[in-house]
């Protein structure tokens, strides 16, 4: 998906919580923006990938196709992203976020060790990468 190369973000958080396990949760975030022009391709996204949201954002003309569900991501834009590979320097923020959903999917977000391993990955993505 050429539009994900260049609008795209895989986002990872970590935040403090009462109900997890460990006290921290771990929350992964697929975000596709686009002009508000291209509403129609964002909200036929949804339909397309069968989960995920549009979202527009407030005072700006933009919008948002967002995923948050941990199965969705694993089960639907993880392998997309397989099949369809990114080029540049979002394929590496994907393949930490890949990363990052495999110590989750393995439950080593519970322990002190895959916290650390998950918060490592983070602070390299995005805008923390280096070295591109």
């Amino acid at each position: 998906m050429g539009l994900a190369d260049g609008e795209a973000c895989f986002y990872a958080s970590i935040l403090k919580s009462k109900s997890a396990s460990g006290g921290f949760a771990v929350s992964l975030r697929f975000i596709l923006t686009q002009h508000g022009r291209d509403e129609e391709i964002l909200k036929s996204l949804v339909d397309y990938f069968n989960c995920g949201r549009y979202s527009p954002r407030s005072g700006k003309d933009a919008g948002d196709f967002v995923v948050t569900n941990f199965f969705d991501i694993t089960d639907k834009i993880i392998p997309f992203f397989e099949k369809y590979p990114l080029e540049g320097s979002k394929k590496l923020d994907f393949q930490d976020f890949c990363k990052i959903a495999e110590v989750v999917k393995s439950k080593g977000h519970l322990t002190v060790s895959g916290l650390e391993k998950i918060r490592l990955i983070k602070s390299g993505m995005n805008k923390g990468r280096v070295n591109i």
